[in-house]
């Protein structure tokens, strides 16, 4: 029972912040692409408390954007929940296996690549229903506006990521929030 009031504690309070990240960090890029610090949170989330994490934060916060401040409907919904977790579960999955800055950034380097990659599949099927351009219009657009905007999106939560993590980490050990195992972003665990 406390273990399950725990992580619904956690998830609710990530959902929160990365809720907030998204009110008060929206900042437009590129025609309609906004670029906003959520995914810093949530997959700081999922390399702290793991994949789970991540996935139910980004499930929760792109509902809740959907319903109060999102223009794009369910498909708008369904691209957040897709660019959010083809970031934050590789970066999680591999910054925890690992277990040092290497594996972190080797993490955030990988979720960083399956965003973009991801990102231009779903730019490109998905974006045609959801905005109403005809997909020879996307297609032109994938180049010279999505891949550029999903660089950028991938850099910033990267670097983000590497420098709050060692830090979060810590503290939240030190508040008994994490367990030590999981505070391995300080050092390395091999010799």
């Amino acid at each position: 029972m406390i273990n399950r009031t725990r992580s619904l504690t956690i998830t609710a309070t990530l959902s929160a912040m990365a809720y907030a990240a998204v009110c008060l960090g929206r900042v437009p890029v590129v025609l309609f692409l906004k670029y906003d610090p959520k995914d810093i949170i949530i997959a700081l989330g999922g390399i702290l408390w793991g994949p789970a994490a991540a996935l139910w934060v980004s499930v929760m916060v792109s509902l809740l954007e959907m319903v109060t401040i999102s223009s794009t409907g369910l498909l708008g919904c369904v691209m957040n929940i897709l660019s959010t977790c083809s970031f934050a579960l590789p970066a999680a999955l591999l910054a925890r296996s690992k277990g040092n800055r290497r594996g972190l950034a080797l993490g955030l380097l990988a979720g960083g690549f399956a965003m973009v990659a991801a990102m231009l599949l779903w730019n490109w099927l998905i974006t045609p229903y959801y905005m109403g351009y005809p997909r020879e219009a996307v297609t032109k657009l994938l180049l010279p506006a999505f891949l550029p905007f999903n660089l950028l999106k991938a850099g910033l939560n990267g670097l983000g990521i590497f420098l709050l993590c060692p830090p979060v980490a810590k503290a939240l050990s030190k508040a008994g929030l994490i367990d030590h195992k999981e505070d391995t972003h300080e050092q390395p665990t091999r010799p």
